[in-house]
């Protein structure tokens, strides 16, 4: 049986901070915490990061690099029809809401909340990682715009608003699920907003 290679202690960190600051969020959360969860000493901690802002700099790339290739290997993508894979996406984004409220709600989101003022690099790390993957939406929403209504104007623009709200939305369905303790609002705000999507191009249809 092939042995899993050995993780790195700073790669055991970025995976502790993951779990645990969506756990108990970034200012509650102590270096002591991180190593304890890590399995790693603080030794090793202040060898890869000088802080733990710089680990939670550093957590936002992480996060952004292993949810991207999570859904790049999602199923939505087969879809031949471009709305057929933005709605699918949605459905996926439904599908990862499990009863454990920190296992499916987002680590930059979190973290966001906390430093947008007090710690501009890390919210400017966790923009970039929210932003980042609205990117990825745009352009399956632009095919789809313009398959429902060629003739409208400004698709990009509306393409990348909307992208963005898909975001907006999931951010929101998240704080109200922890604020309820109820993952069932969570899902329920994407089925809500995946009706929206399917409005909008069937009016275009229309157009």
């Amino acid at each position: 049986m092939p042995f899993a290679p050995r993780r790195s202690s700073r790669e055991l960190l970025l995976d502790a901070a993951v779990s645990v600051i969506r756990t108990q969020g970034l200012h509650a959360t102590t270096v002591d915490d991180l190593c304890a969860a890590a399995g790693v000493s603080k030794g090793a901690f202040f060898h890869h990061f000088a802080s733990k802002e710089d680990l939670a700099i550093a957590a936002a790339d992480h996060w952004s690099v292993t949810t991207s290739r999570r859904f790049a290997d999602a199923a939505f993508h087969e879809h031949d029809d471009p709305a057929d894979r933005g709605l699918g996406y949605l459905d996926f984004r439904s599908s990862i809401i499990g009863d454990a409220i920190e296992q499916y709600t987002c680590l930059v989101g979190t973290m966001m909340q906390e430093t947008y003022a007090s710690h501009p690099a890390i919210r400017d790390a966790c923009a970039a990682s929210i932003l980042g993957h609205a990117e990825t939406l745009e352009t399956d929403i632009v095919a789809a715009l313009y398959h429902a209504g060629p003739d409208a104007p400004d698709v990009a623009a509306r393409a990348r608003s909307l992208a963005r709200y898909t975001q907006v939305v999931l951010q929101g369905a998240f704080v109200v699920s922890k604020a309820a303790d109820d993952p069932e609002l969570a899902r329920d705000s994407v089925t809500h907003l995946r009706h929206y999507f399917e409005m909008l191009l069937q009016r275009n249809q229309g157009a």
